[in-house]
């Protein structure tokens, strides 16, 4: 496996946890969905849209190191239910157990993009570095969104150095999308947009899952994006208070915001680069 370390998170600290039956590995790059699908998971096996604990509690991202990796591995063992995990590691960096369902979660990258900018905003630096020890560094000024947007489409690196740059992104959904032998769900955020009740029974039947049909509209009540966001002290990734503010987590939950930034030689530019770093079967279903 490829180790991922940042400042933030280190995805070694899969090493100590030990897979059980029926598990479930929510892995995504930033902003694609993840905590929409972490919900939606955790309501399916749990049955239920309310919650025992805040979601970044009952499902915790295991690879954030803001919290002792002990004490996070410890809480998932006390756990009787199903378990849901989530990770931003891509799978080539975490154990792949045939005893659990990883859940791959995909955005077009420019809609990523532009909630990673905006999300750059809510981080509270400083409580992060408190949290990790590692001190906070020096922040350039802020580009504007153009063209922080036009350096993230063309920026040469790898998924090692920035895992949330366009190579990474890619790189993620790619490793997804080929592998063989595991029982790997691919999940778009446009499917959960335009058909949220069917792409959850969908989810559900992957997960082998039977809900009473009587339960259904109360789940997908819960997770349509006004609810979350109306929810959002309990369900933003807010682990010890790193986020300024809970409720700007939950900004737009539409598509389209990238290709409205670009013009279109710049949209030109990035079709082309995307068409070197994917299959073109990838491209198509990420960009539809």
């Amino acid at each position: 496996m490829r180790r991922y370390v940042s400042d933030d998170d280190d995805s070694a600290r899969w090493d100590g946890f030990v897979f059980r039956e029926g598990d479930v590995v929510v892995s995504t790059r930033s902003k694609s969905g993840t905590t929409w699908v972490q919900l939606v998971c955790a309501m399916l096996v749990l049955g239920t849209p309310a919650l025992p604990e805040p979601l970044a509690t009952l499902s915790p991202w295991l690879d954030h190191r803001v919290e002792p990796v002990r004490e996070v591995l410890a809480r998932l063992e006390a756990q009787r239910h199903r378990r849901v995990v989530k990770t931003h590691t891509p799978l080539d960096g975490i154990p792949v157990d045939p005893r659990a369902t990883y859940v791959v979660v995909g955005r077009h990258p420019l809609d990523l993009a532009v909630s990673l900018y905006h999300q750059g905003e809510n981080l509270d630096r400083a409580r992060i570095a408190e949290l990790t020890g590692v001190p906070a560094r020096p922040r350039e000024p802020r580009p504007s969104l153009h063209d922080w947007l036009v350096r993230w489409t063309t920026a040469e690196t790898t998924a090692l150095e920035q895992p949330d740059s366009l190579v990474g992104v890619l790189h993620h959904l790619t490793d997804a999308w080929t592998r063989t032998g595991a029982d790997i769900l691919l999940v778009h955020y446009a499917d959960l947009l335009a058909d949220l009740d069917g792409e959850m029974r969908r989810i559900a039947g992957r997960l082998r899952v039977e809900v009473d049909e009587a339960r259904w509209p109360a789940l997908v009540e819960a997770a349509t994006f006004d609810r979350m966001r109306s929810r959002s002290r309990e369900l933003a990734p807010d682990t010890l208070g790193v986020l300024k503010d809970p409720s700007r987590f939950f900004r737009r939950g539409r598509s389209g915001a990238g290709a409205e930034v670009l013009s279109p030689d710049e949209l030109a530019a990035y079709v082309d680069r995307v068409r070197g770093l994917v299959p073109p079967d990838l491209s198509a279903w990420l960009h539809r």
